[in-house]
């Protein structure tokens, strides 16, 4: 198996298969392919452990359907671009830790490589689309290509080392970090001051990847130019009532 990945702004990975080698995927990523590749859709890649797998892998924020794009008689390529501006990153798994990412950062894998949920907390209708923030954790053997968004900043934290990073900008982190959210200090922080009212704070040791371009954040930006249903669609679609909606637009929505 080679790999290169090509592009700046928007890249794109391919791989090149030789015969039987194979790499899997969500549903819905394939760029292209070359006549050799066949592909199949099905629910175990991924996850492993049958049923009780599929169900730790969507509860990450995964998606039931996995397909496989393997090479079967002659060599051939597959490729996997990014969905908005960003990076491509692999990470070697199965010699040393495993790695968090946020639930949109998996692009694809080789066979071995397995995806659960890594991280889960509700926090309340509005905020972080109302599913609450939910991080995939990826582990097994092989090699994973991670999709994170806008510019790529690397840091290495040292042991009780702490950094608090707004919760959309959590792109990837080794599992020896150590991850929790907490609320912004001070009620008028939380009111007035404009970056949400919910802080990540990480600790190490190990290594963090931070993204400059939250999904959501891009799309709230985007969103303003686009049209918008007049007040009487407001009613079950808010979800979480007036208030959840009125919290989310202070928050951005962000994840």
């Amino acid at each position: 198996m080679q790999t290169r990945i090509q592009g700046t702004t928007m890249p794109v990975l391919e791989v090149q298969l030789d015969p039987n080698e194979s790499v899997f995927s969500e549903s819905g990523e394939l760029s292209w392919m070359t006549a050799s590749i066949q592909m199949m859709t099905h629910t175990q890649a991924g996850g492993g452990g049958g049923l009780f797998g599929v169900l730790k892998r969507v509860a990450g924020g995964g998606s039931i359907f996995m397909t496989e794009y393997r090479a079967y008689q002659y060599p051939g390529i597959v490729a996997f671009a990014t969905k908005v501006p960003g990076h491509i990153v692999p990470v070697e798994l199965g010699q040393g830790p495993e790695y968090l990412v946020h639930r949109h950062g998996f692009l694809c894998a080789t066979p071995q490589v397995t995806l659960s949920v890594g991280f889960q907390q509700s926090l309340g209708a509005g905020i972080f689309g109302g599913d609450g923030f939910l991080l995939q954790r990826v582990g097994g053997y092989g090699t994973a290509w991670l999709e994170l968004s806008g510019e790529l900043i690397k840091q290495d934290l040292a042991p009780g080392e702490v950094l608090r990073v707004h919760p959309g900008h959590v792109g990837a982190f080794q599992s020896t970090v150590g991850f929790q959210i907490t609320m912004v200090p001070g009620i008028k922080n939380m009111i007035f001051g404009g970056d949400g009212i919910f802080l990540a704070v990480l600790t190490g040791p190990g290594s963090i990847w931070l993204q400059t371009l939250p999904i959501s954040r891009l799309a709230h930006q985007i969103s303003e130019y686009l049209p918008h249903n007049d007040a009487r669609q407001i009613g079950p679609a808010v979800g979480g009532g007036l208030l959840g909606g009125i919290v989310g637009s202070i928050l951005s929505g962000d994840q």
